[in-house]
């Protein structure tokens, strides 16, 4: 039986670029990984916790630019059991609010790759351990994802709803077209990130939950000017909603067991 990782950790994109949450100052931890270094910082106020923000501090790397790999290698090595991801997302069924949280159940990745175009996992070549992800329980652990509702509910944030999410690449944006392709296929909202983390945790074994809050309608008929100084103000909205949520799970929240499993050849009795 596999021993369960003891730590939490928080994953944050654009709507924080500064490395204060919760009104710390959250000290920074360079790890080493066989990809590369990442940077994770800690929670003060509990062993064990963490938060990675995915574009650096401040924000100064584009999707592609991310080391996606050694970020997931890295929350592995703090022996972080559960992972909670966050992102700011965008919006295509119009019955899903926006600035209101929103967990996601499932993820529409039907290209398996990393934005720099390889495959989208932890072993990009030959390695001992590596495997196929088997999808026992769904990349979004269900017990997780209910803890963390719990958690919504006791600080007056509770979850709006839960929805499909659609990853896309980037850096560009999505054209009016794609969006609606997506939706097409169920999803409901979508953006740059989550798909790769959610991937990549669990080919590490760690448990992973996400909560996503939409900045932005992306449909034909919600067209709206992102200048600037728009983009922005969605963002601090998008940072308000999730804020609250992210501290009382670093607080709160407990690891649960993995539930999918690695299929390794080597294994096979």
């Amino acid at each position: 039986m596999k021993v369960l990782r003891q730590g939490v950790a928080v994953v944050l994109g654009s709507a924080f670029a500064e490395p204060r949450l919760g009104g710390y100052d959250l000290p920074a931890v360079t790890t080493d990984t066989i990809f590369g270094p990442a940077t994770l910082h800690r929670w003060p106020e509990r062993r064990n916790a963490f938060v990675l923000f995915r574009h650096g501090t401040p924000h100064r790397h584009l999707p592609h630019q991310i080391n996606w790999r050694a970020q997931a290698a890295a929350l592995a090595i703090a022996n972080v059991g559960s992972v909670l991801l966050t992102s700011s997302v965008g919006v295509m069924d119009p019955m899903v609010p926006l600035f209101r949280p929103l967990r996601v159940y499932d993820l529409f990745m039907p290209d398996n790759r990393l934005p720099d175009g390889t495959a989208c996992t932890l072993w990009p070549e030959p390695a001992d351990f590596q495997g196929h992800l088997v999808l026992d329980g769904g990349l979004f652990d269900a017990e997780l994802g209910a803890q963390i509702d719990g958690i919504a509910r006791g600080i007056g944030h509770g979850i709006a709803g839960e929805v499909l999410f659609a990853y896309v690449g980037g850096p560009r944006t999505k054209t009016a077209a794609e969006n609606a392709w997506y939706a097409r296929q169920g999803a409901q909202v979508n953006s740059m990130s989550i798909g790769p983390e959610a991937v990549l945790l669990n080919e590490a074994e760690l448990s992973v939950a996400a909560v996503v809050v939409g900045h932005k309608a992306s449909r034909r008929d919600a067209r709206q000017d992102l200048d600037r100084q728009t983009l922005a103000e969605s963002l601090t909205r998008s940072h308000a909603a999730l804020e609250a949520l992210v501290v009382a799970f670093l607080r709160e929240g407990r690891p649960v067991p993995f539930k999918n499993r690695i299929y390794r050849f080597d294994e096979v009795p």
